[in-house]
């Protein structure tokens, strides 16, 4: 089913209210608040989905979680793609199969370098919510312990709308939009959210202080839809996106669920993996009206771990749960998760990023292991 935050509101508060329920001990008991009954495509039983390894290490951690599913024998049917020779023959299947699974795609600095393939996957399927889920580890100890807060970014406008023009040599204008339709649905989904998942705080991120009317925009709607959820016990406030860095590094446990635009979404969401272990374990999404696109939450493509089998899978594996569980697959989403957190909570076999020396394909195969012996 897909999700989002297109009903109207008061149904929607209603029936989110009726169906919290608490975290589970994983991040991946993320549920959203849903905005159409269009099914992903399914034939005899079997999901189809739009599989986009990516670049870098994404072949390989795309690999672990073909391995996996194959195990459990889940009920999916990959449609792959390689985005740099078929790209839309890839938007094609994810239109038509509503749901995918990628790695990250490579975007190069020079002018001369294609767009971001990310970005416009995004655009174009106005799948409008990134989801990124930092929650601290059991069994991997970090500078802070029981860290738990989520990430929700605006994925189609801000200061990546892409509008750029030199105006006269040496003078570049670079345009960040934002639209009061756009920065409202993001800002109702937060809320939504945050109710689906007994969640008790939603943070909104801002620039205010100097973008007064872009960040302006944002902030005004947030504190205005505030009000309308504040019979529903949840506590919201607001933070200028420097002092939040700081605060995040600081005392990280005073945020639940954050909101913010584009940009500072990409700042915020590298400090949250740093602050859990890194991009490796960190999985997100990226929800709207008709899709639902599931990739690693921290954006890192790590083409210097490239075909030498050491990268961290887990992100690629957890997201893949939420996108299991986004298609109804509790069962297998719970089994996976759980086994996934045990082996990194035994320690016995862990890559180097989180303090051991299992390459890519040795930490997948434990993670089978653990499913086949039930313990997880």
């Amino acid at each position: 089913m897909v999700f989002g935050t297109a009903l109207p509101r008061a149904f929607a508060t209603r029936r989110l209210l009726h169906t919290s329920a608490l975290r589970q001990a994983t991040t991946l008991s993320a549920g959203f608040p849903r905005i159409t009954n269009r099914l992903p495509s399914k034939y005899g039983g079997v999901f189809a989905v739009t599989l986009i390894p990516g670049d870098g290490i994404g072949q390989e951690i795309t690999q672990s979680v073909k391995d996996i599913f194959e195990h459990v024998n889940a009920p999916i049917e990959w449609e792959q793609y390689d985005v740099s020779d078929s790209f839309r023959q890839a938007m094609d299947s994810l239109k038509r199969n509503r749901v995918g699974l990628k790695g990250i795609l490579f975007t190069p600095i020079a002018q001369t370098g294609h767009v971001s393939w990310n970005v416009a996957m995004r655009q174009q399927l106005d799948i409008y919510a990134s989801v990124v889920l930092c929650k601290s580890l059991p069994g991997h100890p970090t500078r802070h312990d029981n860290v738990d807060f989520v990430i929700i970014r605006e994925n189609t406008e801000g200061e990546y709308s892409g509008l750029e023009h030199q105006s006269f040599p040496g003078v570049v204008e670079s345009l960040k939009v934002m639209t009061r339709p756009k920065v409202e649905r993001i800002i109702r989904f937060a809320f939504d959210f945050a109710l689906k998942n007994n969640r008790k705080k939603v943070t909104c991120v801002h620039k205010a202080n100097i973008m007064k009317l872009g960040d302006g925009l944002f902030l005004n709607t947030f504190r205005k839809i505030a009000e309308e959820y504040a019979s529903s016990g949840l506590e919201s406030n607001d933070m200028i996106v420097d002092n939040t860095s700081m605060q995040l590094v600081a005392k990280p446990r005073q945020f639940d669920v954050m909101v913010m635009p584009n940009l500072y979404g990409a700042i915020v969401s590298n400090i949250g993996a740093a602050l859990v272990g890194g991009p490796g374990v960190v999985p997100g999404c990226n929800i709207g009206r008709e899709y639902a696109l599931f990739e690693p939450g921290c954006r890192h493509v790590a083409q210097d771990l490239m075909g030498q089998n050491v990268a961290n899978p887990t992100a690629m594996i957890l997201s893949a749960t939420m996108m299991l569980r986004h298609l109804g697959l509790d069962h297998l989403a719970n089994s996976i998760a759980a086994a996934t957190m045990e082996v990194i909570n035994e320690g016995k076999v862990r890559t180097r990023d989180i303090g051991g020396s299992a390459g890519t394909s040795e930490f997948t195969a434990a993670v089978i292991a653990k499913i086949g012996t039930g313990s997880a």
